[in-house]
């Protein structure tokens, strides 16, 4: 699947941070299923992997860009994130780890992103 989807959902009038919750969102349900089946198909665990190492690639690439809003820390952690999701999904690939923590990174970050933690902080 390429990112047609994704650039649909990005030049619609929707909030940023939605669209990348919605971004993680599908990268982890997608991790999820695979770790469900285990690891019996290498292609689907191979494409889950290599998505959701794109998608931090591109958070970090975004980042690195001079154009970027976010607070130079809250850049410099995404980065440091995405190197270690770098890692992390070699070493699944290698089956010396389980998805586990890569689901868990990304279901953080999805809380940070969800509509209803921006309402919260601005009460």
């Amino acid at each position: 699947m390429s990112y047609q989807a994704y650039q649909t959902a990005s030049s619609r009038t929707e909030d940023p941070r939605a669209t990348e919750y919605r971004l993680m969102g599908f990268v982890t349900r997608e991790l999820m299923a695979v770790r469900e089946c285990g690891a019996s198909d290498i292609r689907k665990k191979a494409k889950a992997l290599d998505r959701n190492r794109r998608v931090w690639s591109a958070f970090a690439a975004d980042c690195a860009s001079s154009g970027n809003a976010l607070p130079e820390t809250l850049r410099a952690s995404i980065i440091s994130l995405s190197i270690f999701v770098s890692k992390e999904t070699s070493a699944a690939m290698r089956g010396e780890t389980d998805l586990d923590t890569l689901i868990d990174i990304n279901r953080t970050i999805m809380q940070g992103l969800a509509p209803a933690a921006e309402t919260a902080a601005a009460s």
